[in-house]
């Protein structure tokens, strides 16, 4: 490469890709600026205040905190995590009620069998097996090192060694839904916290491998909340001589023959570049940045077959209570009156208290908050709305919900003040975020796992990264399609991969 002239990286959005992106470019000897339609960094993984209270959008556990794991490489590399970083004295996953009854997912596998066990003695068996493949699900590391398609025969056995039990695991579960995978049990209680913290669509070896990150600390919740984490990563970006520009969206990316020349904005200017990274929605990619003619074909696919491979998002809420408040656990699902939110009726929703981390608390009160999951329909519900019945119907699912928390938790009557409420339009308006979605298509056993090369078929320069790239997204993803973009760049230069 020519040092007397750095080329140019050009990174869309200011997200965990696009830092991770512009920061592995600068470290690679590129110039690298990133564009953010935003006034503040992060994407999704952020937060904002409300009333005097931070309320925090993102992290319920990060991937990768776990020392030695190559994703906690890539965390600490782009300034997210470091060897001194602070993690939220969370000792369980989540806690789930029902008639009576609590069961508590610990940290501590053996500390869960008992309970579970005691709880529910007519399903040992099946209960046994549950923490058994948790156990093995704890093998599924995260590889962040290279992409795979520059993996090599040492890479794979070292794989195979390290992951010899988790086969098991995605043979037994690989194909099944929570919903499915929840009938084996016949505790009306275990049936239901099978299928509460994710939409019962997903495959089940997702809620094991979640659950299998938080008991084997490789999911700890850094201290500071979301939006802080992704301030450390944008200083790391500027120390290391990057540009970023904020309120700038981009409205096309400028391709001449095979090469993307430079990036168009909404304000009318233009910046070049010698390589482009979208890191955004591909559906905003597709649809308004360049031709839909360069989409892959497996994306179409995904994008024509919701059912198959469904997008979600949520109406959430968030108030605050006394910071002595504290359920079963920081999470815990609740039976609740039905309660119809967009296109669909609940009897099951969850209160997190947020009184570990001090930035969410104010004096002697700390912030809840709640989520009703929603789906592809259910973004078209809202999205039908005028904005006066939009804010008609908030209001008054504020009001529900609030009724239903002081239901089951009598000692929050009259103690709750409401902070705030967002819907899948909140992320749709702010991150372009397709029905609304905080993570890529949900992985159920009905279609394919979405995986995305680095490059588009005619188009040289341009590297994709984001959450979109591989389903079902989320920061993990995020952080190593970033570095990915960049390796792909480089092993294009014939140059080192390994930054």
């Amino acid at each position: 490469m020519n040092s007397a002239k750095k080329e140019k990286v050009v990174v869309i959005g200011g997200g965990v890709a696009g830092l991770t992106a512009g920061i592995y470019a600068l470290l690679s000897g590129f110039e690298a600026e990133i564009y953010e339609k935003n006034a503040i960094p992060g994407g999704e993984c952020i937060g904002w205040n409300r009333k005097g209270f931070h309320i925090d959008n993102c992290i319920h556990w990060l991937t990768g905190t776990k020392k030695g794991t190559e994703l906690y490489e890539v965390w600490k590399k782009v300034g997210a995590l470091s060897d001194d970083t602070q993690y939220a004295p969370i000792d369980a996953f989540f806690s789930s009620s029902y008639n009576g009854q609590s069961v508590t997912l610990w940290n501590d596998l053996k500390r869960t069998e008992k309970e579970l066990i005691e709880i529910s003695p007519e399903d040992e068996a099946e209960i046994k097996k549950f923490i058994e493949y948790v156990e093995y699900s704890k093998q599924c590391i995260f590889p962040a090192g290279k992409p795979m398609e520059m993996w090599g025969i040492k890479d794979y056995i070292q794989m195979g060694a390290s992951m010899k039990d988790f086969p098991k695991v995605m043979k037994e579960f690989g194909n099944i839904s929570l919903e499915d995978y929840s009938k084996r049990f016949k505790s009306p209680l275990l049936q239901r916290m099978i299928c509460d913290y994710l939409p019962k669509e997903y495959c089940a070896y997702s809620f094991l491998v979640s659950y299998a990150t938080m008991a084997d600390g490789n999911g700890g919740v850094p201290m500071g909340a979301s939006l802080q984490m992704s301030l450390r990563m944008e200083k790391r970006f500027k120390e290391l001589g990057g540009v970023i520009c904020y309120n700038k969206g981009a409205s096309r990316i400028v391709i001449e023959g095979k090469k993307a020349t430079g990036v168009e904005f909404e304000d009318g200017s233009f910046a070049n570049a010698d390589y482009v990274i979208p890191t955004v929605d591909t559906h905003v990619l597709f649809n308004r940045l360049i031709s839909k003619d360069y989409m892959p074909k497996e994306l179409k696919v995904a994008y024509d077959e919701p059912k198959k491979y469904p997008s979600i998002s949520g109406f959430q809420v968030a108030y605050a209570v006394s910071k002595d408040f504290r359920a079963e656990g920081e999470t815990t699902f609740i039976e609740i009156e039905p309660l119809t939110v967009g296109k669909r009726t609940f009897t099951r929703m969850y209160v997190k208290t947020y009184g570990y981390d001090p930035v969410c608390v104010n004096g002697d009160r700390q912030v809840i908050q709640t989520c009703i999951s929603q789906d592809d329909e259910d973004f078209g519900f809202w999205k039908d709305l005028s904005s006066e019945e939009y804010t008609k119907v908030k209001d008054a699912l504020v009001c529900e919900v609030t009724k239903r928390i002081e239901k089951e938790f009598p000692q929050l009557k009259e103690n709750m003040e409401f902070l705030d409420a967002w819907t899948p339009l909140t992320y749709e308006r702010y991150c372009n975020a397709y029905h609304g979605s905080y993570m890529s298509f949900v992985t159920t056993p009905y279609g394919k796992q979405m995986k995305l090369k680095g490059q588009l078929k005619g188009i040289e320069n341009l590297y994709l990264a984001g959450q979109w790239t591989n389903s079902p997204g989320g920061l993990p993803v995020a952080v190593a399609s970033g570095k990915f973009a960049i390796q792909r760049l480089l092993k294009k230069q014939h140059r080192d991969i390994n930054i």
